[in-house]
C-alpha cells in the first residue's frame, strides 16, 4: 500500500471503532479523500483482523467491527432473572395443568373471569404451556397443554404426579371443609323438603358465583 493508503486505512479503522452503529460507504467517504479506494481499504482492513478477537463484517450494506464468532461464547453471560407470576397467570396455569387439553373458553368458564391475552403469553414465554390440537367442535377452538419444561421446573415425572385434592388440602391450599359448608346458610338449602332439585342446583350455582366476587378483571 502507498503511504496515502496507509494513512487512509488508519482513519477508516478509527472511524469504525468509534462508531456505535455500522457505517455505510457513503458515511465513510465523507471523512476520506475523494480518490480513496474504499474496496481496497476494506479488504485490507478485514485481512488485518483475520483470526483476531474482533472481525470486520458487513451488516446490511454497512460495515462494523463485531466480536469474532470464534470467541463469542467466552463473552456470553447468562443470568437467572426471577419473574413473579401474577395471580391470574398462576390460576390459568393450574387450570391448564389439571384440565388439559383445555380451550381458552373452558379456562374462562372455570375461573369465572375473562382471560387476558397477556396471561397466556406470559406462560408461553416461560415455556410452561403450549398450543395443542384443535377441538372437533364448531369453530375448532385451540386447546392448551403444559410442556416438559413445566414438568422439569416443578420436578414432576408426568402430569399424573400433580398433587391431588387431598394433598392440596393437607398443604393448606384448599379449604378442608366441604364446599357446601363454606356458603353462608348453605345447609338451609336442604332443610326445605319441598325444594326441587333445580332450585337446589340454582342455589348452589349462586354460591359458586359468589366465590368470584371481586375478581371480574384480570390483574
Amino acid at each position: 500500500m502507498t503511504p496515502e493508503q496507509t494513512e487512509q486505512l488508519k482513519v477508516l479503522e478509527a472511524m469504525l471503532f468509534a462508531s456505535a452503529d455500522p457505517l455505510t460507504p457513503q458515511s465513510i467517504h465523507e471523512r476520506l479523500p475523494s480518490d480513496a479506494d474504499l474496496n481496497v481499504l476494506l479488504t485490507e482492513l478485514r485481512g488485518l483482523y483475520t483470526d483476531r478477537g474482533i472481525e470486520l463484517v458487513e451488516v446490511g450494506g454497512a460495515w462494523a467491527f463485531r466480536t469474532s464468532s470464534q470467541v463469542a461464547s467466552a463473552l456470553t453471560i447468562e443470568k437467572d432473572v426471577e419473574r413473579r407470576l401474577s395471580r391470574a397467570a398462576l390460576e390459568t396455569l393450574a387450570v391448564i395443568g389439571y384440565h388439559q387439553p383445555i380451550t381458552r373458553a373452558e379456562i374462562e368458564n372455570i375461573r369465572g373471569v375473562a382471560t387476558h391475552k397477556g396471561t397466556i403469553d406470559q406462560l408461553l414465554e416461560m415455556g410452561w404451556v403450549k398450543p395443542s390440537k384443535r377441538r372437533e367442535t364448531p369453530g375448532r377452538p385451540l386447546t392448551w397443554v403444559t410442556t416438559t419444561t413445566f414438568l422439569d421446573h416443578f420436578g414432576l415425572g408426568s402430569i399424573m404426579e400433580l398433587p391431588g385434592l387431598e394433598d392440596l388440602k393437607a398443604a393448606g391450599l384448599l379449604d378442608r371443609r366441604p364446599a357446601i359448608e363454606t356458603v353462608p346458610d348453605a345447609r338451609d338449602l336442604f332443610d326445605n323438603a319441598d325444594m326441587s332439585a333445580a332450585e337446589v342446583l340454582s342455589g348452589h350455582k349462586d354460591a359458586e358465583d359468589d366465590e368470584f366476587e371481586g375478581y371480574d378483571e384480570e390483574e
